[in-house]
């Protein structure tokens, strides 16, 4: 498929995509990207159900707000505009965002499915990505062949070109902001897992180096209605290189919650 722009409409403060009708299913992305890296997952369902892919503060449409951010501000301002209950997915920071959705949130949510999330970082994949933030100065944005080589390899593929074009279109001190607190993030509460009251479904790639199999897992067992699903042959950025695959888990995912 093409990853072309889509038409925006507004969710509370932030931009946001929004197509179908029936039962609401909200998207959340990852650092430097936007709604339209959900594109396969809008045609998926938005058949069947509402969807709403918003952009993260400082992404896509969405502006940054002043003064320093916290993961529950960025939850906080998606939170504010879902009435009723949701199906939430999260992909990489978007999936910690929907885990605290779910877990801060739980009249809001009816089933939350969190996509190559990270939980328990070793320490020196924290350190890594700790000093790959540290080295963000929120003015320019880097050159992303490095982030473009860990998501894809060294193949060419029209999904690497868009997350190359987002990447380098992205706000810098939006994308700063927000790699920040993902780099310092290790992932929800397990106390808080274990009091998660909704279906909760962890999906990742079973070549992901950082969003291991193993977190997912992990996270997973904790949850009292948690399920793991691992995709043989992906990596971080499944939602798109392996869209069927994800498509399929999140419809029968939200046959699951509404039968």
């Amino acid at each position: 498929m093409t990853w072309t722009t889509r038409p925006r409409s507004d969710h509370a403060t932030l931009s946001a995509i929004t197509a179908g009708q029936g039962a609401t299913v909200v998207f959340i992305h990852g650092v430097g990207l936007r709604a339209e890296a959900w594109g396969a997952q809008l045609d998926a369902l938005s058949p069947h159900y509402r969807v709403v892919a918003v952009d993260m503060p400082g992404h896509g449409g969405s502006a940054l707000p002043a003064g320093e951010l916290n993961l529950v501000d960025y939850t906080d301002a998606i939170a504010t505009g879902i009435d009723g209950p949701v199906m939430v997915v999260g992909h990489s920071m978007g999936a910690m965002i929907a885990l605290d959705m779910a877990i801060r949130y739980p009249e809001k949510v009816r089933g939350v499915v969190a996509l190559n999330a990270i939980f328990r970082r070793r320490p020196d994949a924290a350190e890594a990505v700790q000093a790959r933030a540290a080295s963000l100065d929120g003015v320019s944005m880097a050159d992303p062949h490095g982030t473009l080589e860990r998501w894809f390899g060294t193949d060419a593929s029209p999904e690497r070109d868009a997350c190359h074009g987002w990447l380098t279109d992205v706000n810098p001190a939006g994308y700063k902001a927000a790699y920040t607190i993902f780099a310092h993030q290790d992932g929800p509460d397990a106390d808080d897992l274990t009091d998660l009251t909704c279906p909760a479904l962890f999906m990742t790639g079973a070549d992901e180096p950082n969003s291991t199999p193993a977190m997912s897992q992990a996270m997973a067992a904790l949850a009292p209605k948690g399920r793991a699903e691992i995709i043989e042959g992906a990596a971080h950025m499944m939602p798109m290189t392996h869209a069927a695959d994800v498509n399929a888990a999140l419809l029968d995912f939200a046959k699951e919650i509404w039968p």
